[in-house]
């Protein structure tokens, strides 16, 4: 009754969320699929070369060309479309409300509990308000991939701005900063650490989400572990499981590099 409510009243504006959402993945995923094979192997190791070590960005170029041996080349570009899309809209709204918690503590009391309810809600759960608002596709992918994962960076990046000393605000104000300055010059950059970590947990969130959005229609390496489980081809399922579990190290790896270069050293 809720759902058909809301499609009745907002239906224009769901039709205009779905179209910019599919605007955003498929300008993406197309760019993804354009980029040679070779250019991407490029990027991987020189990140990893500059972000770790050599050696580590000479594995992880492998690990990439691997996949692209497994013949799931265009199938890793389109989750990581899905991933990229998911990741982006998460951190333009979850930054924003983490800020907004930290300065707020009765809009945290409303907030906090829904962020417990959404990390302790099974996975599958979100496919339902998911398809019954979108329908079936890469949107409902999108939409389910970014409920499940933007609690971690709201989380974060409140606790990042708290833990930010008194001290220090109180100074800022001292000498005529605003709260806009104060928050731009002096929260946000000494709370960089803890909100890398939020990003890096949420694109491990959107990841962890590949299969399970695959049921909606979402392609890529998700459908096919999806494929194999119903044709029971264990091989494939090997190839595209194994190709997810490379994909996440590699981004973990190379996200902690950044979280590291933005740690402040201890004193």
């Amino acid at each position: 009754m809720f759902v058909k409510w809301l499609l009745h009243s907002f239906g224009q504006a769901f039709d205009v969320l779905i179209a910019l959402l599919l605007w955003v993945l498929l300008k993406i995923e197309l760019f993804l699929l354009w980029l040679p094979w070779w250019s991407v192997v490029a990027i991987v190791f020189l990140l990893g070369w500059r972000l770790k070590k050599f050696w580590a960005g000479a594995l992880y170029a492998l690990l990439v060309f691997m996949i692209g041996a497994f013949g799931l080349w265009d199938e890793m570009m389109s989750t990581l479309a899905v991933v990229m899309t998911s990741v982006i809209i998460s951190l333009l709204l979850g930054i924003p409300a983490g800020i907004l918690v930290a300065y707020n503590d009765k809009v945290g009391v409303v907030v906090k509990p829904t962020l417990d309810a959404m990390q302790t809600m099974p996975s599958f759960v979100y496919l339902i308000p998911a398809m019954m608002l979108f329908g079936l596709g890469k949107v409902p992918a999108v939409f389910a991939t970014i409920i499940y994962s933007i609690p971690p960076v709201i989380r974060l990046t409140d606790l990042g701005i708290r833990s930010v000393p008194k001290e220090m605000v109180e100074a800022a104000h001292s000498f005529g900063s605003s709260t806009w300055q104060t928050l731009v010059k002096v929260q946000l950059p000494q709370a960089l650490p803890s909100v890398m970590t939020g990003i890096n947990q949420t694109t491990m969130m959107a990841l962890a989400m590949v299969v399970i959005a695959s049921m909606v229609g979402a392609r890529g390496l998700g459908m096919e572990v999806l494929i194999a489980i119903n044709r029971i081809d264990i091989a494939r399922g090997f190839d595209a499981g194994l190709s997810i579990v490379i994909l996440a190290i590699i981004i973990d790896r190379l996200l902690q590099g950044v979280v590291n270069r933005y740690k402040i050293p201890d004193s």
